[in-house]
């Protein structure tokens, strides 16, 4: 006992020799984001098209030109009330953690992109009052909170009752401000107003251009507060003149107080640059390579503009006095490139109708249709629509033949041998050996062997032996044998034996063969042979390989990857950054959990080296032994499962159950035999990786044969005999050793 004794106070003056000091405390400013888009406001509300999009380009620009670190962003999409006050109490807990990490100043910005009205947020059925919303905000804890609302009637949260929002920004370049601010994209009596040609709403489309870098009116590289919102007030204002709903107004409530104006972006810290130069001139609208619009802006001559964006191939086009150019750049690494005049090439416009009639968002005529009850088609050119509609849009009942084709379907069915194609939309069944096509958005079935195609909203079914896509949201099922595609939403079943993949949330379940993937919150199931991916998960994961980013139930699979995990992981390899539940597995990495290095002797082995991995609670731990005084003949090898009780700062337990085989060193890994071991190690905190910890062990070695039976421990066994010659020992032991 004696050398054991020695050998754990050399081990103890080693380790404490090269502990290394913690790292300094961060003192400068952790800017925070809740990111919020729910495009479902409830059974009546018309669903948006755009929020959860909108959510996450907002969540895009603040990473790469705002400051705001993956870890500090909380996306949420298609959530619910306590969805929305859960995000609330996890940036109470990011704030606090900042602060306590030594940030002089934590700002927190809350985004927010659906539906309300003059009361409240309205989210998926349910109601959050702006009193309550207020009060959530004003409950964050930190130093400057920034709330931008992009929904109907917003402008109700910036008023206040007896007074009237601050009258101006402040405009000076420093950075020192506390306080709160609100901006809103509307009054409290008007429509926010999303777009199909812009791809989201008019508000945070135009906020986001303003923040990569067309709202730096002062040219020093800088975006501000209150270049941001003056730059969103009158682009979003000049765009909605000439829609339907006529003028859209944003709003704020300002209540900051320091020394300067706040900064939102800081185009010095993009990796790439696009400079606007002096002589260019007009509206410009610069696309990314997926066709994305990502910024807009009015250029006017005799000033250059710099863009922050990221790396990539874009295209932009330019209007200027009523004519149309494009031209087509690549953004590098770390480099600027410039736009000039000479880049652009003329290009015809698209033909429009001007004569009166209804108007589309942009003041654009919609033509008239002429509506045909039935079509016989051949092939296109030769069917009865062109024989009756003399070239003008035509809108079917019914259609039969081996290729129809029209603008419109009402209400019928489209039965080809080749293909049904619809320019614009279609509502009914079309069915095809072939392909099924609609432009636009349909309501019903698609049935083929090959392909359905919708270019907008499906709100139906699509069964094909092929490839089903939709271009928007999807409410209904889609079965296919090779792949399914939905561009924004999903709610209900995709089935396939090959891939399913969804641009945004998805509701329900999906089933491949091969992989899963949803680029926003999967609630409901995700089961596949190989891959499931969500950006968050409310729900189950089961495949081979699960990855998905907050996962609010479990992931069972052989490798599990997500950030915040609330529920179980459950596969050999688990990582997270927190687990707030069970990580089940044979190796489990938790950043914020377990990851300790333990060295300890006992009456077994005098030496012995484990590694424990896992989340804050339950770990997984694996151990190796030997005795030098047994002239290292006898090894041990084991794994483990155990829970992590903390007690105060200083103490804790851990409780574990260790199964370990026995060899000897001329017969690695043969014989017969297995220590069962349980632990209750009680251990002492002296520094951040330090502590020490004792355990009282109870012990049973199973020896299956004579020639495994040895003597294992230094205390006192009692033995059984087992059956055709094997024993059983069993006794009480003791640990004594060191974590790192």
């Amino acid at each position: 006992m004696s050398r054991m004794i020695s050998v754990l106070l050399w081990s103890a003056l080693l380790l404490v020799s090269t502990v290394a000091d913690a790292a300094p405390a961060n003192t400068g400013v952790r800017r925070l984001a809740l990111l919020v888009g729910v495009n479902d406001g409830g059974p009546e509300r018309t669903r948006l098209r755009y929020a959860a999009t909108d959510a996450q380009s907002f969540s895009q620009v603040l990473g790469e030109l705002g400051g705001v670190a993956a870890s500090d962003r909380v996306l949420l999409l298609e959530t619910g009330r306590s969805g929305l006050l859960e995000g609330f109490e996890r940036m109470k807990r990011l704030v606090a953690s900042s602060k306590a990490s030594g940030a002089s100043r934590v700002e927190v910005l809350l985004y927010y992109s659906g539906h309300s009205d003059e009361t409240g947020l309205l989210l998926q059925g349910e109601r959050l009052t702006y009193g309550e919303l207020r009060r959530a905000l004003e409950g964050v804890p930190a130093d400057v909170r920034i709330a931008v609302l992009d929904s109907c009637a917003s402008g109700a949260f910036a008023r206040r009752k007896g007074g009237s929002p601050r009258p101006a920004f402040l405009v000076d370049a420093g950075s020192r401000v506390t306080g709160q601010a609100i901006l809103t994209s509307s009054s409290e009596d008007e429509a926010s107003q999303e777009s199909d040609r812009l791809g989201g709403s008019f508000f945070t489309h135009h906020l986001i251009s303003g923040l990569r870098g067309a709202a730096d009116m002062t040219r020093d590289g800088r975006v501000t507060l209150n270049e941001a919102y003056q730059f969103a007030f009158h682009e979003t204002l000049s765009r909605t003149e000439r829609t339907q709903r006529g003028a859209q107004h944003p709003a704020y409530d300002i209540e900051l107080a320091g020394t300067g104006d706040l900064v939102m972006t800081d185009l010095r810290a993009t990796s790439a640059a696009l400079v606007l130069t002096d002589s260019l001139e007009g509206r410009l609208f610069v696309r990314d390579e997926a066709g994305r619009l990502v910024v807009e802006v009015m250029k006017v001559a005799g000033r250059s503009t710099e863009l922050g964006l990221a790396p990539g191939r874009y295209r932009v086009r330019r209007e200027l006095d009523g004519g149309l150019s494009e031209a087509a750049f690549v953004l590098s690494e770390g480099r600027s490139t410039q736009l000039v005049s000479a880049s652009f090439s003329s290009v015809l416009g698209e033909a429009t109708v001007s004569r009166g009639g209804p108007v589309d968002e942009v003041g654009q005529a919609v033509p008239g249709r002429r509506r045909l009850a039935f079509n016989f088609g051949i092939v296109p050119g030769v069917s009865s629509n062109d024989w009756f509609a003399r070239g003008a849009e035509v809108e079917n009942g019914w259609a039969l033949g081996f290729m129809n084709h029209a603008t419109a379907l009402k209400g019928g069915a489209s039965l080809s041998v080749l293909s049904n194609a619809y320019g614009d939309e279609a509502d009914g069944v079309l069915a095809t050996a072939g392909v099924n096509v609609v432009g636009g958005g349909m309501r019903g079935v698609q049935a083929s062997s090959l392909l359905n195609v919708t270019g907008r909203d499906q709100r139906g079914a699509q069964l094909t032996a092929g490839v089903n896509t939709v271009g928007a949201s999807m409410r209904g099922v889609q079965v296919s044998s090779l792949l399914n595609v939905t561009g924004q939403e999903q709610g209900g079943v995709q089935l396939t034996g090959g891939v399913n993949t969804v641009g945004g949330g998805m509701t329900g379940g999906q089933i491949a063969g091969l992989l899963n993937t949803v680029g926003g919150t999967m609630s409901g199931f995700q089961v596949s042979g190989a891959v499931n991916q969500a950006r968050s998960v409310s729900g189950l994961q089961l495949s081979l390989v699960n990855v998905g980013g907050d996962v609010s139930g479990a992931q069972v699979g052989i490798v599990n990857v997500g950030k915040v995990v609330r529920g179980a992981q459950v596969g050999l390899i688990n990582v997270a950054d927190e687990v707030h539940g069970a990580p089940v597995g044979l190796l489990s990495f938790v950043k914020q959990g377990q990851l300790h290095l333990e060295l300890w002797s006992s009456d077994i082995q005098l030496t012995n080296v484990g590694v424990k991995l896992g989340g804050r609670h339950v770990y997984s731990t694996f151990v190796a032994g030997f005795d030098p005084t047994d002239r290292l003949q006898r090894y041990s090898l084991g794994v483990g499962l155990g829970v992590h009780i903390p007690l105060g700062t200083r103490f804790w337990v851990d409780v574990d159950a260790v199964g370990s085989s026995v060899h000897l060193l001329r017969e690695p890994f043969e014989g017969s035999n297995l220590l069962a071991q349980a632990r209750a190690m009680v251990g002492f905190q002296i520094f951040p990786r330090l502590a020490v910890f004792a355990a009282p062990t109870y012990n049973v070695y199973f020896a299956f044969s004579p020639e495994e039976r040895r003597d294992m421990t230094r205390f006192t066994a009692r033995e059984r005999p087992l059956g055709e010659g094997g024993s059983m020992q069993y006794w009480p032991g003791i640990q004594l050793g060191l974590r790192i």
